[in-house]
């Protein structure tokens, strides 16, 4: 099978062609000779089956960033039978560069110009024949956004294919020292094949900027916005998780019940109670996924999100991270999954790494539910949102204090480089594609892990059969008595420890597991949880369950992200040390101050 290296510098809508070609059909995949996975997706061009690999954007050829060192062992290590070289052609007299870098590799190229229509807009004219000529490659005006120019470029690929690509080892051992001229060709090829505005025109980008970008109103402004989108997200998403939450219970009852009924009753429990609300569980996060990743993608898209990562950067700077990890951690509060998966566009696998660590400290739609029933039992209508609040609060004193500890661990000595481009919309069917793509991802990802872990949790709360459900007798109850002296410094009993123990594998679970715990539901159980609890142990509830251990998606995806089982244990154990010792120092101070 033949392979095609897409390459391009970051923001040339690299990843927008791979997903036309591919149709959204792409698959994960590890390579010889690099540590990471990537993108990789099979099309049929003429009699031809063609692997299209998309590698990471870079630069240049020479940095040492992780982007730049993958790119490089790639090419070394899985030679491309063609690499497809995207440049924006709004930036054609900065990204030239990359390209003559490749032409030196003796590779088999070809060339695409994209986003043609917006450097058409903004005055810019480029000859591709005549540059073709000059550079003695084929060279191809394109814009992937709209299709145009797509059919030319397959054919232009297709027919590359039918030439040997030359062995590139020894070039790109030694290209390094062969670079004297490239400027010289660079100002040539430009000087006769592209002309560019003195200035160019974007008046709308520069209108927005001008407030998007203020001293006193971009943040303001990007705070709003954020805010609208989570309220998007979760208006349109939360009808839908309850509907899918309802198709489930109502499948669940008018057919798997019916149909396993003949089984054991211990059996059936399990593939009921265990398998079947895992699985339950992983599709009840799809909506909010989906509407997640099609407003991201519209945020990301448009041009925006790089200008929010530029207005906080100075401030995450202090900490560690840039402005991207501050836009994660806004999205954590939407769900940590997405959030986590979204630090792909980070370059610097340092500042992923710790930016993953404090992104699970974000109080989430799930751990919201907890904390908006807690407070509804425990608390006046005048104090629950003040105790809402200083719960968010705390979450981004977590993620504060975890940046600030691990920072020198993972330190990122890579400059914050930053694309600034022109505001544009994105199209319906770039939106569906990039949202299916995630959905796929985080359902592959997860399905496996949540339906262990809920089976898991199932025998812990119903072994040995002869015990009540959820009962002190059971194996969940003998391990809740086990860590009661761990949790009784931090007001936790026994009851609310076999509810923790739900809470790994997803928090929507604790509200449900309290209700078997106490054979209760609704009013009856909020009344006797406000009988059995002050507001004391209450609020030491709830803040470790906002700090410990995240769900098992969560888990899963920091695994699958990382790469690393190490990281995804020191994420754990972190969590919960610091989950103890700050209910620790809530519980043991306000009592201490006689609460």
């Amino acid at each position: 099978m033949k392979r095609v290296a897409l390459l391009g510098m970051p923001n040339t809508g690299k990843s927008t062609l791979f997903n036309r070609m591919t149709g959204g059909a792409a698959r994960v995949g590890n390579w010889p000779g690099i540590t990471v996975e990537l993108l990789s997706g099979k099309i049929l061009l003429g009699s031809d089956m063609v692997e299209i690999i998309d590698l990471p954007g870079i630069y240049d050829m020479h940095g040492f960033s992780d982007d730049e060192q993958v790119v490089r062992h790639f090419l070394h290590d899985n030679v491309p039978d063609l690499a497809l070289v995207i440049l924006n052609a709004t930036q054609i007299e900065r990204q030239i560069s990359l390209l003559l870098q490749l032409k030196q590799l003796d590779m088999n190229l070809v060339v695409l110009l994209n986003m043609a229509d917006e450097a058409k807009k903004f005055g810019i004219s480029i000859d591709s024949k005549k540059m073709s000529d000059l550079l003695g490659m084929p060279i191809f005006l394109l814009s992937a956004k709209y299709g145009t120019g797509y059919a030319e470029a397959l054919q232009a690929v297709s027919k590359a294919l039918r030439y040997p690509t030359p062995g590139m080892a020894e070039q790109l051992r030694s290209q390094l020292e062969q670079d004297g001229h490239i400027e010289s060709e660079m100002a040539h090829v430009l000087k006769h094949s592209v002309q560019i505005p003195v200035r160019l025109s974007d008046n709308l980008t520069e209108k927005l900027d001008r407030v998007m970008l203020h001293p006193w109103l971009g943040l303001p402004i990007f705070f709003a916005i954020m805010y609208l989108l989570f309220q998007g997200i979760f208006f349109f998403g939360q009808p839908l998780q309850t509907g899918v939450n309802d198709l489930f219970g109502w499948l669940r009852n008018a057919a798997f019940v019916p149909l396993l009924s003949g089984l054991p009753t211990a059996l059936q429990g399990m593939l009921l109670d265990g398998v079947y609300n895992g699985v339950a569980t992983v599709a009840a996060f799809v909506p909010i996924i989906i509407l997640f990743f099609l407003f991201m993608a519209m945020v990301e898209d448009s041009g925006y999100l790089s200008r929010a990562a530029f207005l906080m950067d100075a401030l995450m700077a202090r900490l560690g991270l840039d402005g991207r990890g501050f836009v994660m951690l806004l999205m954590g509060f939407g769900c940590n999954v997405p959030a986590l998966m979204g630090t792909r566009v980070m370059r610097s696998r340092a500042m992923r790494l710790l930016t993953m660590l404090v992104i699970p400290f974000s109080l989430c739609s799930a751990r919201l539910q907890v904390f908006v029933f807690i407070t509804a039992a425990l608390f006046s209508p005048k104090t629950a949102p003040l105790v809402l609040l200083s719960l968010y609060l705390f979450s981004f004193a977590a993620a504060i204090l975890t940046a600030l500890l691990f920072k020198g661990r993972f330190k990122n000595n890579e400059p914050f480089v930053l694309e600034l481009p022109p505001y544009r919309f994105p199209t319906a069917r770039q939106m569906a594609l990039r949202g299916w793509l995630e959905v796929r991802h985080f359902l592959r990802r997860a399905t496996k892990f949540i339906v262990a872990g809920v089976v898991l949790v199932w025998l812990l709360t119903h072994l040995p059969l002869s015990a009540a459900p959820a009962s002190s007798g059971t194996l969940a109850g003998v391990i809740g008595g086990w860590l009661h002296p761990l949790f009784a410094p931090i007001g936790i009993n026994e009851q609310l420890t076999i509810a923790l123990i739900f809470g790994f594998v997803a928090k929507e679970i604790v509200i449900g597991a309290l209700a078997v715990i106490y054979g209760l539901s609704g009013e009856a159980l909020s009344g006797a949880i406000g009988q059995q609890l002050d507001w004391v142990q209450a609020y030491s509830f709830m803040l470790f369950t906002l700090i410990y251990t995240p769900c098992l998606a969560t888990i899963a995806t920091l695994r699958s992200e990382s790469k690393q089982l190490g990281f995804t244990a020191l994420s754990i154990v972190w969590s919960l040390v610091l989950a103890w010792w700050v209910s620790f120092v809530f519980y043991q101070g306000a009592r201490a101050l006689g609460y």
